[in-house]
């Protein structure tokens, strides 16, 4: 682990990619220290603390990185960008027009990027009005300055959480673009990253330290085996038939398909937050006794939104395979080149075969990410402990999901360079 960092640092285009992520990172949580104009800042982190006890709250702060809690410009953190991509996600399914842009490779894919960003910045506004009717609503009493007009107070409140949901969407994709790994993931990442050390701080203070230290151990104990089952592939043999051209011998190989065990990553786990969460964010923004009751009992800590979130995990691992791999496509791909699976005829049957193996990896994974996901949050209510509520396996299985995948980036980067990478 430790060479290949140093060799990642010895290629200077490898060195400068990584610099130029941890600097847009470090940016991206400065920013999440800047309040919002206008807004008295000690009056609304006593208000929020005070009202802590919001599972849902908690939950919108954790994936903010606490900005939502100072009411930083970057308060709204990735959310309204990542409940855009479902949107848009599901949308495909049934505008033929987004389905076809989703065929067309890189032209299409930029246009389904650049209708995300509106939707992303239509979302952005919806929940800037809503936080700036909330915060000033009697649950936490924040009462905008008087130096200026109130209007104008709000427009330029409005503006600046507006403006943040922006500038995280265009972080985020200068790492893309510019950097190692994917940017939202990235911010993510580091969004959890940095609840750690006030988490741990918090759990020595209410509970003893061996009870903190006990549960360090135990998530350390974990992740071993989360990497294990992340990196588990299917593997269906493909061979290719010899074939002659002039005196070219082409063909007489044998490969592989790798099919993941975990093919979704933890794209399921964020869309079924997402959606639990959704009625939570309605309600903290409009005072209905309905909309409350109901985000209480999809909020963590209940048995219906510790069901709810295994079945949307497991529904979410059909979905976004079946998005990300067409086996009709690779099938015909395999036609197209002379290859064959062995003992399975060409055409239908390849296309089934495929099919039933996927379906045969993806049921257990998303049962596996469902367990990940659950288990821990129903254990972890039972003590209350304030680490093990801000970080069970939902954020683990993230952090561990956004390292390997930027780990396995360098590592392609590195094996380009003729260097040994992380995995042997």
């Amino acid at each position: 682990m430790l060479s290949a960092i140093l060799n990642a640092f010895r290629v200077p285009d490898l060195r400068k990619k990584i610099f130029f992520t941890l600097a847009i990172i470090a940016l991206y949580r400065l920013g999440s220290f800047v309040p919002v104009p206008g807004i008295p800042a000690n009056a609304l982190v006593n208000a929020f603390q005070a009202t802590s006890d919001n599972a849902a709250m908690v939950f919108l702060n954790l994936f903010s990185g606490n900005a939502l809690s100072k009411f930083s410009v970057l308060s709204l953190g990735i959310m309204p960008y990542i409940t855009a991509s479902i949107i848009m996600q599901l949308m495909q399914g049934v505008i033929p027009a987004l389905q076809r842009w989703s065929r067309q490779g890189e032209s299409g894919q930029k246009k389904i990027t650049q209708i995300t960003r509106y939707v992303t910045l239509g979302l952005g506004l919806i929940n800037a009005i809503g936080y700036l009717l909330l915060f000033q609503s009697q649950q936490y009493g924040v009462v905008l300055t008087s130096e200026l007009p109130r209007m104008f107070t709000s427009v330029v409140i409005v503006f600046t959480l507006v403006a943040g949901v922006a500038l995280i969407m265009w972080m985020g994709e200068l790492i893309t673009q510019r950097g190692i790994g994917n940017g939202m993931s990235l911010i993510i990442f580091a969004n959890i990253v940095a609840g750690f050390p006030s988490a741990i701080w918090q759990s020595s203070q209410t509970q003893s330290i061996a009870m903190t230290a006990l549960i360090i151990i135990v998530v350390l104990a974990v992740i071993p085996g989360i990497v294990l089952i992340e990196r588990a592939q299917r593997r269906i043999p493909i061979n290719y038939a010899k074939r002659i051209q002039g005196r070219r011998v082409m063909g007489g190989t044998s490969t592989y398909i790798p099919l993941k065990v975990n093919g979704a990553g933890v794209i399921p786990i964020i869309f079924a937050s997402a959606l639990l969460y959704f009625p939570a964010q309605l309600a903290a923004f409009f005072a209905v006794d309905w909309l409350t009751n109901l985000s209480n009992a999809l909020s963590s800590g209940s048995w219906i939104n510790w069901l709810l979130n295994a079945v949307l995990i497991v529904f979410f691992c059909f979905f976004y395979t079946s998005m990300v791999f067409n086996p009709d496509d690779t099938a015909d791909n395999l036609r197209k080149q002379g290859g064959f699976i062995p003992g399975v005829r060409p055409g239908t049957n390849t296309v089934q075969y495929i099919k039933n193996v996927l379906n045969r990896i993806t049921l257990p994974g998303g049962v596996y990410i469902a367990c990940i996901a659950v288990i821990p949050s129903i254990l972890f209510t039972v003590t209350g402990d304030a680490l093990i509520t801000a970080f069970g396996g939902t954020s683990i299985l993230i952090m561990v999901g956004v390292a390997l995948d930027t780990m396995s980036k360098l590592e392609s980067q590195l094996k380009m360079h003729h260097y040994e990478g992380f995995f042997k």
